[in-house]
């Protein structure tokens, strides 16, 4: 046995990069050696059905919606006693937290610009932009035994052990390079199941990160919600020419197996996104929800918007509330000579109570204006206001 077990050390310590020394390698790396000899690294499976019993997933699917229902299928569904980890990209898209405003957190006409859709995941933390160039990790364990700085040094280790990176994480636990952000994290726990999902920076498209994560009507609202943190971001790629998805990959399915003890025979289960796959009706039901308005707006937490605009009439400002996508209260004041106003923005209030935020354009084409009689045409850089801070919202 001891013999056996050296030769295992030898084939492990031959199997890393050259740049991998044993000085650097964690100690928790080095236990449980008859377990983790490296050919199951090369075992792979891509079985004809999906089963939750596995331990490692990585999703050859680069639609959002399926990997996002798959990641909750999996988290609903696996043993809650052991871990799982999936790995999966997205084509580009932005994703916002659980309990975020999209209005806020989303330059919508920007991202509808570019063709990139924006949805609502089941975790909280804030809003972040998926594409190619980025690489999605989601580590699940029981509740009694998650620990999220144990899931992030498994991350962690994978970019400076296997990738040569030195990445470090900040007291947000977030990847960092000096002091610049490569990845983001969130959280969920329900019942006795709980996971840490992040993104990794690898090669984005940081120029359209930077667009559609800029909402012009950020500084406009105030949630109840979460909001962002911005910071500065870079991806890997500056810091090493050479790494890669699979590289990455590759390199926390590694990691993952040391540091969650898992067996040398269990296989890494590629998914495919085919009939047999998006036919799990959790899974079909899960990617039909996450593009409903009641999903994607309906669960948007309460907030103020106030806009405001001076006019040769007078001063125009509004505040108006809003809670589970629905306009709750709109009030108005006219100041500087436009008090003679008051009345008609009055019935612009009582018209806009109980409409959706956002698609009020879409009422407003199909009914009358609740303007008197000749007003919008007397008024109509009014009317244009409206319409751009209520309208063109979207």
């Amino acid at each position: 046995m001891f013999c056996l077990d050296i030769l295992r050390l030898y084939h492990i310590l031959s199997y890393f990069s050259a740049s991998t020394r044993l000085a650097t390698l964690p100690m928790h790396h080095l236990r449980g050696l008859s377990k983790c000899y490296p050919r199951s690294y090369r075992r792979y499976t891509t079985g004809p059905s999906l089963s939750p019993s596995h331990s490692i997933y990585v999703s050859k699917s680069t639609n959002p919606y399926f990997n996002l229902s798959l990641e909750d299928w999996l988290f609903r569904h696996k043993n809650p006693q052991e871990p799982l980890l999936l790995l999966y990209r997205n084509s580009p898209c932005v994703v916002i937290g659980r309990n975020q405003n999209p209005w806020a957190e989303v330059n919508l006409s920007e991202a509808r610009a570019r063709d990139i859709p924006w949805l609502r995941r089941r975790s909280g933390g804030g809003a972040v932009y998926h594409d190619l160039g980025n690489t999605n990790f989601s580590i699940h364990t029981s509740r009694t035994s998650f620990d999220r700085r144990q899931t992030a040094r498994t991350i962690q280790e994978a970019l400076r052990h296997y990738c040569d990176i030195p990445v470090s994480v900040n007291d947000r636990n977030d990847f960092v390079i000096e002091n610049r952000k490569v990845s983001g994290s969130a959280y969920k726990i329900v019942n006795n199941r709980a996971y840490h999902h992040g993104t990794m920076l690898i090669d984005s498209k940081l120029e359209s990160l930077g667009k559609v994560l800029s909402s012009p009507r950020r500084g406009m609202m105030k949630t109840k919600g979460v909001e962002s943190v911005r910071s500065p971001v870079v991806n890997l790629r500056e810091y090493s020419g050479d790494i890669t998805h699979d590289k990455f990959v590759n390199g926390v399915i590694r990691a993952f197996r040391l540091d969650y003890d898992i067996d040398v025979d269990e296989e890494v289960q590629y998914v495919e996104e085919n009939s047999t796959s998006t036919g799990i009706e959790y899974i079909h039901r899960g990617m039909e929800e996450l593009k409903t308005w009641d999903w994607q707006y309906g669960q948007t937490p309460e907030f103020t918007y106030t806009f405001q605009q001076t006019f040769d009439l007078g001063t125009i400002s509004a505040e108006l509330r809003s809670k589970h996508g629905v306009i709750l209260e709109c009030a108005f004041a006219c100041t500087d000579g436009a008090e003679k106003y008051s009345e008609n923005m009055q019935r612009w209030s009582e018209w806009l109570k109980g409409r959706r935020f956002g698609f009020v354009g879409e009422d407003v084409s199909k009914e009358r204006l609740p303007w008197k009689q000749g007003e919008l045409a007397t008024h109509g850089e009014l009317g244009e206001w409206l319409h751009h801070s209520l309208v063109e919202i979207m």
